[in-house]
């Protein structure tokens, strides 16, 4: 039987900003193995949900996404020369693929967001293909909100004790004492007593009820530099409501330098906190009292020539047992193995790389971590994976 697209609505054609529109005012459904293509402005005014098959934004112009009612998508492909704006919330519930271009949503209007519905996920986000503004997910647990600015993916990872019905998030890359897209301002001079410095480059803001851990990485233009001069000491810092200060959310021990890392709050709840940012800690500072050795960097080449095809750690040798974990730069982890031996050869054995899992991770930087239990030793480094 064949498959095709069900569309019941009227087509007009309106003028928006010297560009033709699609207008909805009927009912549009796309049905399993159905496809249908966008290369202009979408007006949505009526019901566009139980989506099936694949809807693609293509072309060189701005597409601009408005209406009254919010549209909602199966499978999802974006590839545009100059973006998405949406001027209303767009659903998606299974896939969303990132080929080229970003999705707007303005910072100042956190009640316009992407929002990532059941077990809907993504591929293919990079520093040119995320979402600039509000991203949102539904019913999920665990989540990279694939967030940034116009420059850099800056993105932020949950992972909550429980499911979360609703959160959100985004990422500004504005100064907290006067941001330009907020109303109120988070000064950080405000900090309790074991926060040395926060940082005035960047900063998230998440609404979530549900207690959460979450991990926040840096680049270069995070300039931890300015905050501390030891990696060691970089610290989550949270604004909080309660206190109307900068308070540590404690963390685990950084993984990187000071030009690139990430680090992994304790648990705590969101919605206590109105941003969340990166500081120093003022020393000495218990929880990262605890030494950790860099080993070299390794270069991993996974091409069958039988040199560099996996991670092989001379040191793990000396040792009985041992635990290995493997981070992409933005703090997912993408392999873990107890009692490693030159296990990884460019594949993720986690469930967070729902797409495209069987070709093998991409080229690029990755951190490792090792933990040495009878010696309580951690080693951590980095690798470059290349294909």
């Amino acid at each position: 039987m064949k498959t095709y697209i069900h569309i019941l609505f009227f087509l007009l054609v309106a003028s928006v900003s010297a560009q033709t529109a699609l207008y909805n005012n009927g009912n549009l459904r796309i049905h399993n193995g159905g496809t249908i293509g966008f290369h202009t402005n979408l007006i949505n005014e009526s019901p566009m949900d139980n989506n099936l098959g694949l809807a693609g934004f293509y072309g060189t112009q701005l597409l601009i996404i408005s209406g009254n009612v919010t549209p909602q998508f199966y499978d999802m492909e974006i590839a545009l020369e100059n973006n998405m704006q949406l001027n209303l919330g767009m659903d998606n519930t299974n896939n969303t693929n990132f080929i080229f271009g970003s999705i707007l949503t303005p910072l100042s209007q956190p009640d316009i967001f992407y929002n990532f519905v059941d077990n809907s996920f993504y591929s293919g986000e990079n520093d040119f293909s995320k979402i600039e503004g509000y991203a949102a997910i539904t019913n999920q647990q665990s989540f990279g909100f694939p967030v940034g600015d116009v420059q850099y993916l800056r993105p932020l990872i949950l992972n909550s004790e429980s499911v979360n019905l609703f959160a959100k998030c985004a990422y500004f890359y504005e100064d907290a004492n006067n941001p330009t897209s907020l109303p109120d301002s988070y000064s950080t001079a405000s900090t309790d007593l074991d926060v040395e410095i926060v940082s005035s480059t960047e900063f998230w803001r998440l609404e979530a009820t549900v207690p959460s851990a979450l991990t926040l990485s840096w680049n270069i233009r995070s300039n931890i530099g300015n905050l501390t001069e030891n990696v060691d000491e970089v610290i989550p810092v949270g604004w909080s409501k309660n206190s109307q200060q900068w308070v540590n959310l404690v963390g685990s021990v950084p993984v990187g330098t000071l030009t690139e890392g990430f680090v992994t709050t304790e648990s705590f709840i969101p919605d206590d906190y109105e941003v969340i940012t990166l500081g120093s800690s003022k020393t000495p500072f218990e929880p990262l009292a605890k030494d950790v050795l860099f080993l070299d960097n390794f270069f991993v080449s996974v091409n069958g020539d039988g040199i560099n095809d996996n991670f092989f750690i001379e040191e793990l040798q000396d040792f009985n047992s041992n635990f290995v974990q493997i981070y992409d730069r933005y703090g997912f982890k993408v392999f873990e193995k107890t009692d490693y031996l030159n296990d990884f050869v460019g594949f993720s054995n986690m469930d967070n790389v729902p797409f495209g899992a069987e070709k093998g991770l991409p080229t690029g930087v990755y951190f490792y971590t090792i933990y040495i239990p009878e010696e309580d030793l951690n080693y951590q480094g980095f690798l470059y994976l290349s294909r």
